[in-house]
């Protein structure tokens, strides 16, 4: 091989320069090749579809500029590539995929039956709660209204337990009488009897307490005496007088020229409540927190509660005989 030999040089030498072509935009960038020596005999390569590389542009024709290379071998930076999706579609935001992804729902079977038994396990729970603040009404109340209506149920226990039994004891009787006309008879006399003291036409004896109030200024109105005779029925009491007129159950309380009237009778302070029945719980009624006395007192009147073992209940009321009822035995 002669010295002298040149190397050959690249296609294009001696030709003017020619614009250089796109990159395909899909075909990766290969490495550079390494530069021939001047002494190699070896033809070069032929270029793999690679853009030809012009010469050094000439100061009378400008040329297109050309890529900077890299002097450390390495792939050239990619071309922008074309997006993939097809034109006219845009792409979905977050919230259009999630609106898509819930509606129209796709409700399977078991959920809907999950769904059904839940509701009826809330709609139960609902109505008992409904139902449990409803019966609640004392929940609000004072203690000592509390303590009251307590003492109150109690003595109507213990009342309709004395009832039974007497009403028992009437039964035995009468299976074991070997007369049992004549027993029949007497039970009946004490009937009547006790019918009469309810009734007013039969005058009444026995324990009981004396109620006097007192009210020098005039405040004391029909209403608050009409309450103190419910608490003493309340209480357990069998048997009323209040200044000489007979307490019945068809007894009312009425407000007439600044006075008290009692069944269209006026009476006159001091007011006196003669009761028959258990002292131990009745006066205990009256003198409750929040009870009789203490209304009373706030209205400036005096009450004074005394028990005794005999109270005598002696106003009568007529007896009225009905216009439309019969017996029917």
């Amino acid at each position: 091989m002669s010295t002298n030999d040149s190397p050959e040089e690249p296609e294009g030498a001696g030709r003017p320069p020619e614009p250089p072509k796109a990159p395909e935009p899909q075909r990766a960038p290969e490495s550079p090749r390494p530069p021939q020596s001047p002494g190699s005999s070896e033809p070069p390569e032929p270029p793999v579809q690679q853009p030809s590389q012009p010469s050094a542009p000439r100061p009378s024709q400008p040329s297109a500029p050309q890529p900077s290379q890299s002097a450390r071998p390495g792939p050239s930076p990619e071309p922008s590539q074309p997006s993939e999706e097809a034109p006219g579609q845009p792409e979905e935001t977050g919230r259009q995929r999630l609106a898509a992804g819930l509606w129209p729902p796709r409700v399977s079977r078991a959920q809907l039956i999950v769904a059904l038994l839940l509701f009826v396990l809330g709609l139960g729970l609902a109505i008992q709660v409904r139902s449990n603040s409803d019966s609640s009404a004392l929940r609000g109340a004072r203690q000592e209204d509390l303590v009251r209506i307590l003492d109150e149920l109690d003595g109507r226990t213990k009342r309709l337990e004395d009832e039974k039994q007497q009403l028992e004891d009437q039964r035995k009787e009468l299976e074991n009488s070997s007369n049992q006309a004549e027993e029949a008879r007497r039970q009946t006399v004490e009937k009547e009897r006790q019918l009469g003291i309810l009734a007013g036409t039969v005058a009444a004896q026995g324990p009981g307490i004396t109620l006097k109030i007192t009210d020098p200024t005039g405040q004391v109105q029909s209403d608050q005496l009409l309450d103190t005779l419910q608490e003493l029925r309340a209480a357990g009491a069998e048997a009323i007088q209040i200044n000489g007129v007979r307490i019945v159950a068809g007894s009312y309380f009425s407000d007439e020229n600044g006075a008290v009237a009692i069944d269209g009778k006026k009476i006159t302070q001091p007011y006196e409540f003669r009761v028959i029945g258990k002292p131990q719980d009745l006066e205990p009624a009256l003198n409750i927190p929040g009870g009789v006395v203490q209304t009373l007192e706030k209205e400036q009147a005096t009450v004074a509660v005394t028990r005794s073992a005999k109270i005598v209940v002696d106003a009568l009321r007529a007896a009225k005989q009905p216009d439309y009822a019969r017996s029917s035995s």
